[in-house]
């Protein structure tokens, strides 16, 4: 998909999933466990400005990460890495992607938007 513009709706989203994360203080955090999600903040690029997002465990391991507003350019490939204040908690590789901003407008249009089983058949694992 070529967007017609560097802002184009079809390049932000605000859902995607990591493999197993690496956490580096505690495995994983107590408050993931406990809660089974956690507010914190995140980044997957090197310089970008950290994102509020919320992080849901799964059984493997492996979490959903919801942003609290849409993120441009996620790419299946790139590191997810997660902070709460000034520490680092862990990383995990970003695994899949939720449907585009674009997309989910697209969806609103017809009716309510995707379901999580749809999500779920637009990005397969890889």
């Amino acid at each position: 998909l070529k967007a017609p513009s560097t802002d184009h709706p079809a390049l932000y989203r605000d859902l995607l999933r990591t493999n197993r994360v690496h956490w580096i203080a505690e495995e994983p955090p107590a408050e993931l466990v406990r809660e089974k999600m956690m507010e914190c903040h995140f980044r997957f690029r090197h310089q970008m400005a950290l994102v509020p997002c919320v992080l849901t465990l799964n059984q493997d391991g492996s979490v959903w990460v919801t942003l609290v507003k849409p993120a441009r350019a996620i790419t299946p490939g790139q590191f997810a890495v997660f902070y709460k204040g000034d520490e680092c908690l862990g990383s995990g590789k970003i695994l899949r992607i939720g449907p585009s901003v674009y997309t989910m407008q697209q969806g609103k249009n017809r009716e309510e938007g995707p379901k999580k089983e749809e999500i779920d058949k637009i990005e397969p694992a890889t």
